[in-house]
């Protein structure tokens, strides 16, 4: 199967590079490269793609703001946000949007065509150095909000393991050491929790 993708980037060399690497790849079909995300929405609601891969951070419309605008214009077609750092409260947005990948710009070509094929699959990529952000007051940390979001979403330690590129053992620490923070027994205790105070 091909995958359609639309690409979004402000920086024009940066769009282009993108373009011509994506390119490369059999199974995917690039049908647009959009410096203006205003223009990105008009071609993604014609073009019909299957995944937009865009910039989180671009003038005048973020990444964000794009995804929720692709809703309504071509609910059918998923996202995948790119961002050169981790920045607090972005990736919490990203999943309240149900955006389904969120990955580092430096992350090597083969984990974003990864990331691209699970996201038209219906699964969920966020890199996983995007996790490693700081408390916020009482709320949980960008990680535990990530894994609490998908841990309500179903899916098992593998699963989450897979989504975030990171090993097994490793979302098994993680989720240990959530509920011990969170103060739950197993995974629904501390989701229920978790939505009671407005954390997810």
């Amino acid at each position: 199967m091909t995958i359609r993708i639309l690409v979004v980037e402000d920086q024009k060399t940066v769009l282009a590079a993108l373009v011509a690497l994506l390119g490369l790849n059999a199974d995917f079909a690039v049908v647009g490269g959009y410096a203006d995300p205003v223009l990105a929405l008009e071609a993604a609601a014609r073009l019909r793609p299957d995944v937009v891969v865009s910039d989180i951070q671009m003038p005048g419309m973020n990444g964000l703001e794009l995804a929720r605008r692709l809703r309504t214009l071509a609910p059918d077609c998923r996202v995948v946000l790119l961002s050169t750092f981790a920045r607090a409260g972005y990736v919490q947005e990203a999943l309240r949007l149900r955006i389904g990948g969120y990955l580092l710009k430096d992350s090597p070509p083969e984990r974003l065509a990864d990331g691209i094929r699970a996201v038209a699959a219906g699964r969920r990529q966020i890199d996983g150095a995007l996790l490693e952000l700081e408390e916020e007051g009482e709320a949980p940390s960008e990680r535990d909000g990530v894994l609490l979001h998908l841990v309500r979403e179903g899916q098992s330690n593998a699963e989450i393991a897979g989504a975030l590129g990171l090993s097994e053992g490793t979302v098994k620490n993680l989720m240990t050491v959530l509920l011990a923070k969170i103060g739950a027994r197993n995974r629904v205790e501390a989701c229920r929790i978790a939505e009671q105070r407005g954390w997810i």
